[in-house]
């Protein structure tokens, strides 16, 4: 497995409704990231300022120019929904996520193991609870 590449296939296909904030995520936007903040109505994250409608694609992600990568703009203070992709292997499989490379679905608890390590410093382990 390797670390995440920017593909972006996780932001284009969860953040147009697929995703969540905690309400303390969206207090603290409200405090200190006013412009986040504008895109949350109703507890629901990714709306459209002017018409509350759920926008298809989030409005911080960022085409990198020239290559096939994406970045965020609100990386620090993005949604832990987006800081803990991805959770599981099953999860990866079902979004074709480019971490995979061949033989880390031969032993899904190992590729499981090295996903934690990998992703130790974004959320808690599965393996932990």
């Amino acid at each position: 497995m390797q670390a995440c590449n920017s593909c972006g296939i996780c932001c284009t296909k969860y953040s147009d409704g697929g995703l969540s904030a905690t309400q303390q995520e969206i207090e603290m936007w409200s405090l200190f990231r006013p412009e986040v903040s504008e895109y949350v109505k109703n507890g629901r994250i990714w709306m459209h300022p002017q018409t509350g409608h759920q926008l298809s694609v989030c409005p911080w992600l960022r085409k990198e120019p020239n290559v096939a990568r994406y970045s965020c703009a609100i990386y620090e203070d993005r949604p832990d929904d987006c800081k803990y992709y991805p959770v599981t292997i099953q999860q990866m499989v079902d979004d074709h996520c480019e971490m995979l490379e061949p033989g880390d679905t031969d032993n899904p608890k190992q590729a499981q193991i090295t996903l934690d390590k990998i992703m130790c410093g974004s959320r808690p382990s599965l393996l932990s609870r």
